[in-house]
This record gives structure tokens, sequence and C-alpha cells, in this order.
């Protein structure tokens, strides 16, 4: 591209501003009359380079009142302003930062600051669809650039699952719109996802043509002692119920089991209840007796002596939901952390060579990642998660985390996640919690995030080639999570009594 005419280099003729003093190799600032928005790119020409740019400041200034430092009363300010702004005026002028992204044809940064006075023009949307374009099957659109909608964007799938993902935002700005949009592409060209959904909202959606609903359901017999240990509530520091519990399991394991797995087990707790010698080892087998008597109470829709192996259940190039929305967390713990398990060893089976009933890549979603993978509590599922964040690139497991509130996640799995998009983010801390855990987020993007409308964010990351702020595309199909038009639901049933004029309880029967 060395030598074409810099239109054909995606460079619009029309100069914008020029570069002011004080530029660096990373960030630069320039004057301009007709300034970019926001978030929009700009090429600027330096020594024979044409460096891209992203707009990350622009400010008005007006060279009257510039002039006049310390004037502050307003009737003095409007009689000088009142030309300001009018059409020939050139009082006005904008003030713009820029933050350097590298040479058009190859992104690479410049060693050495541009020189003051070189000239700043708009990018073309011919050179922006050539840096965010990109085709299936090795690429899938996410949405289009906000400064410029006529240019899509496009994002690297194998960056995507190899890198690790984390969608972040407030409640309600598109988190779930977006996974959909993703997840529904990826399932067009024959992917494999597996969704943690705690809520119920990818259930019922019409995500690659219908979702394959993974019932929760748990096989005691197949579960580790550790998951088996957190289903009873047996915490770490109960060290004679966990050891009471270890003992009845070894001889559970030596024999046919007679009736169910808690039963049986039951049965031997009982036995070491009669038999023990020892008051501290009978208080701890009656102690976990009670406790099975509560976990058949709290989850017996969910324990099956007969539910098979959960990869059994996962489908290949399927969005596979685990619909976790009728459990509590320490249900959910289990459950996810089981699946985690054997997904990361069937996949190592696999790459091995061996006999594996996952023989293709798959990409796991987290939904309220911040609930088990917290920052200051341990769960079974947080140690498998970093477990697949620090290895899973290697067996063809990715991962995607997903939450309202990144402060809560714990850091190191949240560093492993190489890609962001992020939605807005109003909390300080949420946003300085992110940064750290990015090295792709600069303060620039930072500031971004709470100005941003729903369904807009900021993309960086390896499966992007520049950073950018995308319009995330609406998904077209049916999703459950949106907030419910109360209003409308309260005179749909106003409309539906039978007798608009008579007074209806809602308790009627209670009474």
């Amino acid at each position: 591209m060395i030598g074409m005419p810099s239109r054909e280099q995606g460079i619009t003729d029309k100069v914008l501003g020029y570069v002011v003093d004080n530029a660096t190799p990373t960030i630069v600032r320039f004057v301009a009359i007709n300034p970019p928005p926001l978030g929009d790119y700009v090429v600027i020409e330096d020594r024979g380079n044409n460096i891209l740019a992203l707009v990350k400041n622009v400010g008005s200034r007006s060279i009257t009142l510039s002039s006049l430092s310390g004037v502050y009363d307003p009737v003095v300010v409007e009689k000088l302003s009142r030309n300001i702004g009018t059409e020939g005026n050139s009082d006005v002028f904008f003030e713009c930062s820029a933050r350097l992204l590298g040479n058009i044809e190859d992104l690479k940064m410049p060693r050495i600051p541009p020189l003051p006075g070189s000239r700043v023009r708009r990018a073309s949307s011919t050179l922006l669809r050539r840096i965010f374009g990109g085709k299936p099957p090795h690429h899938i659109r996410i949405g289009q650039l906000l400064a410029r909608p006529e240019v899509e964007v496009y994002i690297d799938v194998n960056k995507l699952v190899t890198r690790h993902t984390a969608i972040l935002a407030v409640t309600g700005y598109g988190k779930s719109n977006t996974v959909a949009v993703i997840a529904d592409s990826i399932a067009r060209i024959g992917g494999t996802m597996l969704i943690f959904d705690f809520h119920g909202e990818y259930v019922s959606s019409s995500i690659g043509n219908g979702v394959n609903v993974v019932d929760p359901r748990i096989n005691p017999r197949l579960l580790s002692i550790s998951e088996l240990m957190t289903l009873l509530g047996v915490e770490k520091r109960f060290y004679n119920q966990e050891y009471v519990l270890r003992k009845a399991l070894e001889k559970l394991y030596t024999r046919q089991l007679h009736k169910n797995f808690f039963e049986d087990l039951s049965e031997e707790l009982a036995g070491i209840l009669r038999t023990s010698r020892r008051r501290e080892e009978a208080t701890a087998a009656m102690a976990v007796l009670n406790k099975i008597e509560s976990l058949l109470d709290r989850y017996r829709d969910i324990i099956d002596d007969t539910a098979p192996d959960p990869t059994t259940r996962i489908l290949a190039g399927k969005v596979n939901v685990v619909d976790l929305s009728r459990v509590d967390e320490d249900a959910a713990d289990v459950v996810v952390s089981h699946i985690l398990r054997v997904v990361l060893h069937e996949r190592k089976m696999h790459k091995s060579g061996r006999e594996s009933r996952i023989r293709v890549p798959i990409l796991i979603v987290l939904e309220e990642a911040h609930i088990l993978a917290p920052r200051d509590n341990e769960t079974l599922s947080k140690y498998w998660l970093s477990r697949i964040a620090r290895e899973g690139r290697k067996f063809g497991v990715g991962l995607m985390l997903v939450s309202q509130r990144p402060k809560n996640i714990d850091p190191n799995i949240l560093s492993q996640a190489n890609n962001l998009i992020v939605l807005r983010i109003i909390e300080p801390s949420d946003q300085r919690h992110i940064q750290e855990a990015s090295e792709n987020l600069s303060d620039d993007l930072v500031e971004q995030l709470p100005s941003l409308n729903t369904g807009e964010a900021v993309i960086v990351g390896p499966f992007i080639k520049i950073p950018a702020l995308v319009k995330i595309d609406k998904f077209p199909g049916r999703l459950g999570g949106s907030d419910p038009d109360v209003v409308g639901e309260w005179l749909a049933y106003k409309e539906d009594m039978a007798e608009p004029e008579e007074e209806t309880s809602l308790y009627t029967d209670f009474l």
C-alpha cells in the first residue's frame, strides 16, 4: 500500500486539524475547526507515515474568552459570546486528543511522536472496514462502530475461545443480548457452547434454532468427595464430620448398593454411630446423618442415582444450556464444578489421543460469574474455573465470564480473560478492578464506560485488531431476561377480570 494516494490508503481528503505540542508516541493533541466525534478514528500524517488514532477527548474553546482569563461575570461572558458559533465566525475551535493505534499498513506503534503541525484527517470507512471486517466461519459479526454505523465489526472466533473473554456491565445494559448474539453466530457455524444459566434466560430462547437444555440432575455416585461435602454442607473445618463421611464412603464402595446412594450411605453412618467408641466420632456421624436428611429435603428434585454423566448430555454443534434457575448457590456450585471438572478431563483425554466423550472444542459461558468465582471466598467452581482459565486454551476449552459485579470476581481468573466486552459500568471501583485485571483497557477507554447507552460497549483484546466503541447487534430471536412491562401486565389482568367493577384479591385462595 506504500506509494498509493492517501485516499486509497484510507484517508479522507478533508483536513480536520493540526497536531500541537507535547505529543508522545502514544497520545497526541490536535486542534480542529470541525472536530471528529468522540470514539471516531483519525489518521495523522507525519513524515511520510500515516498513523491511525482513536479520538478520546473533544473540548470546545473560544479565542476571545481564552484571551480574557479571569472573566467570570455571566453578563460579560454573554455579551462577548453573542457571535460565538455563528456561521462564518472563526472564534471557536476545538481541542482534541487521540490515542495512537499504529501505522495504517501494519498497526505497528511509532517510536517517536508526530511533529507539531502534522495534518489530521478523518479515517475513511474503507480503511475501517478493512480493519474491522471479517468473513465466517473464522470471524463473526458483533455490531457496528458507534461513530460509523456503516462499518461492521467482526471478532475472531479462534481468539474469542482460546484467549478467554469477559462480558461486563451493570444490570439491564445488554450482557445477555451480547451473549445471545455471539452464541447464535457460533451455533450457525457449527460451534459448541455450554451456558450455565442462573435465571433461565436462555432455556426457551431461539439461539441457533433452539438450544439443548441440560437438566441439572446430580448423580451422587459420580461426585467427588469435595463436591459431596459442599452439597451436604460439611465444611473443611469440620474435621470429624469429613472423617466419618470418608470412612462411610470407603465401606460403601466396597459393597454393592442395595437401595439408593444416600440410603446406603445413611446405613453405613448409622453403623459407625452404633459401633463407635469415640464420642467425637459418634457425634460427627449423627451430624452427617442430619445433613443427609436436610440435603434430601432441599435437593430431592435434582438428586438422581440414575442420572448419566453430564458430558453425555452435551451435544456437539449446539448451544447447550444448564438450567440453574431452580437450584440455590450451593447446589449450583456442585453442578458447575462437577461439569467443569469432567469437561476439562474429557478434553485432556481427547488431546492425548484417548477415547473421549467431548471430541470438539467447547466455549463455556458462566453467567453471574461473581457468585461462583468470588474474590474473597473459595468455591469448588472457582478452583476449576481457575484451572480452565490457565490450561483450557491448550485443550480447546474456552471461558466466557459474564457479570454485573466485576469487583467481586476473583482477579486472577478475570485477568485471564484477555478479551473484554465492557458495556456500561458506573461504579469507579468496578472500573478500577477491570482495568487492574486487563492491560488492554486504557484510561481513556475507562472514561467512556459511564456514558455508554444500552447495547453500547468498549471492545478490546486479541479477538479484535484495535480497540473499538461498538453498538452491539440486537439479537433478533426470542430471549428471556428483559424487564417486564409491569403496568401492561396489570392492565391486561384488569381487562381479563370477569367483572371489571368487582374488586378481586390476589389472596383469595388463602382466605
